[in-house]
């Protein structure tokens, strides 16, 4: 079949660049050079990658947020002709994320920190591929109206939110009933309850189906990911908690439903595969012809679906717990899984405790919950949060058992 698509050449920014997300979406642009090109590239503290896709990309500007990993970069592409703007620090990644041309800043850091660089690129009026789910959960009181004061699009290049956006494509106003979330179920999906005091941090990175980094992967393990992408879901498609679903589904091809008001199901389907949902919130509306693998249902086999075991998720229902709470509590929650997640990884506390820690650190801030937070509020609360989760990790060390997850 010929490659029949409109032919553009967007320009893109990337944050987050040596990361799984950034870099299937360079593999993007490599693969579709009359499509895209790079304008800006942000980056942790990866000098080696960095400075490679600078070589190969050649961005007009580009910033490594170690500033202690500033002058290895200089010399690692001091004999590149011409130079790039060089920077450093989390206020040269907030450079990056407003600077130039860019139509469109995909936002692939990981963590919270993905929130104050993508609210630079909204200022200066760059659409957002959000892969950072962070920038809505911990910042969408403040993250919301700036996009609706600047006019630009926020559109999901995350699996899940990817497809009910695909879905949605032409429903009319209204016509939304249920959103219904699919899962893996990570790592344990198929352990019993009573093996899981045994986790090791090998055991929880071993994910069935999707290739990720460190900690998104425990996420998918203990399925607050999946509790994030609820909340995420609220703020992107305006759907109460109450009819956002989530489903088990081991094969990982449907990657999200959406139910109509007269009970009609729609799904969008695929090999688990990152680089599809990233391709269409950079080309869309548009759709861009690929020679990637073709869905083959027979290949694919029997697709299946169970219920969320609530006692080895406890997490999913704290994430509910919080979004319904509103306010400063989804960024409390986010920041209190960072910093748990960080500990376990780190081997400091045990799998279980993940979930220990956010119940009690959410438990302790409901009192000073406000409904209408400040970007100053959100950084805040979530400095705080991780602060509460090393106080009880230190408690717990101790033997301590001071908190049940409910």
């Amino acid at each position: 079949m010929a490659r029949d698509y409109k032919k553009i050449v967007k320009a893109i920014t990337l944050l987050g660049s040596t990361g799984s997300i950034g870099t299937q979406t360079l593999d993007i642009v490599a693969q579709y050079p009359d499509q895209f090109r790079i304008v800006g590239l942000a980056a942790g503290r990866n000098v080696a990658m960095l400075a490679s896709q600078i070589r190969q990309f050649r961005p007009e500007i580009a910033a490594i947020c170690a500033e202690d990993k500033f002058p290895e970069l200089k010399a690692a592409l001091a004999d590149l002709d011409p130079q790039p703007i060089l920077l450093a620090g989390e206020a040269g990644v907030a450079q990056v994320a407003r600077y130039g041309d860019a139509e469109s800043v995909v936002t692939g850091i990981v963590g919270c920190a993905g929130l104050l660089p993508t609210l630079a690129a909204i200022e200066a009026g760059k659409d957002i591929a959000l892969a950072n789910k962070e920038t809505l959960i911990a910042g969408a009181p403040v993250v919301l109206p700036l996009v609706e004061k600047h006019g630009v699009k926020l559109l999901p290049a995350d699996s899940e939110h990817s497809a009910i956006f695909q879905c949605l494509q032409g429903i009319p106003k209204g016509g939304l009933r249920r959103i219904i979330l699919t899962a893996s179920g990570g790592a344990f999906r198929d352990w019993p309850v009573e093996k899981l005091p045994e986790v090791t941090v090998a055991d929880a990175l071993k994910h069935p189906n999707w290739s990720m980094g460190r900690k998104i992967t425990v996420d998918s393990a203990t399925l607050m990911n999946k509790g994030l992408e609820v909340i995420e879901a609220h703020y992107l498609f305006g759907m109460d908690y109450d009819h956002i679903d989530i489903t088990i589904h081991p094969q990982s091809i449907i990657h999200s439903l959406i139910e109509l008001q007269d009970t009609s199901v729609l799904a969008q389907l695929g090999w688990p595969d990152m680089r599809l949902p990233l391709l269409y919130a950079l080309s869309w509306p548009e759709r861009i012809y690929t020679d990637w693998e073709q869905l083959d249902l027979v290949k694919a086999g029997t697709l299946t679906f169970r219920e969320p075991n609530h006692d080895k998720y406890p997490c999913m229902q704290l994430a509910y717990a919080a979004g319904r709470a509103g306010g400063l509590m989804p960024a409390v929650l986010n920041g209190a899984n960072e910093q748990a997640v960080a500990l376990f990884l780190e081997e400091k506390i045990r799998y279980l405790e993940i979930a220990r820690c956010i119940e009690y650190v959410c438990d302790r801030f409901q009192s000073q919950n406000t409904a209408t937070p400040s970007l100053e509020d959100i950084c805040a609360a979530d400095v705080w949060a991780r602060q509460e989760v090393l106080t009880v990790s230190q408690l717990l060390a101790k033997g301590d058992r001071i908190i049940s997850v409910r």
